[in-house]
């Protein structure tokens, strides 16, 4: 199964990035290999324009025929092994998956509409930098859950 995390916005060095090359790399070692997209709008546009713009560039970062996920405060809320067993189903099924991450502004209200499923990281509002980190250990964590590797603990 191939993993694309399309984000809005270019992550520099640091902490966060240290955390999510951590988790891709363990993905990766797993046979989940999970590939960056960064889209970046550098035009100074209205926010409905940005956000327009922003869903284009993160269309085209979608691969064919991918699942794709919409993290998004509006989604649903799964539990880790839930979200395990969706990607188990994609991955026996031979889907690749599309994590789509919008900008300061969230994601086009079309985009998140076309998105195969909507999901909430919880609540509470996260820096969508710090989404990324989330979302590749969860990646990492549903693989551990699948391959019975004691990584979690429920």
């Amino acid at each position: 199964m191939r993993l694309v995390l399309a984000a809005v916005g270019r992550l520099r060095g640091g902490p966060l990035a240290e955390a999510f090359a951590d988790y891709a790399a363990r993905l990766k070692a797993g046979r989940w290999p999970l590939e960056l997209i960064e889209c970046e709008e550098r035009r100074p546009l209205a926010p409905a324009a940005r956000m327009a713009r922003e869903a284009e560039l993160l269309r085209a970062a979608i691969p064919k025929g991918a699942f794709a996920i919409a993290l998004d405060e509006r989604g649903a809320t799964l539990d880790s092994a839930a979200f395990a067993q969706r990607l188990g189903r994609l991955r026996d099924a031979g889907r690749d998956v599309a994590c789509l991450i919008g900008g300061a502004d969230g994601l086009d209200p079309g985009l998140r509409a076309a998105c195969d499923l909507t999901l909430c990281l919880g609540a509470m509002t996260w820096p969508h930098m710090l989404v990324r980190v989330l979302i590749a250990e969860q990646l990492y964590r549903a693989q551990s859950i699948l391959a019975g590797h004691p990584y979690h603990r429920a």
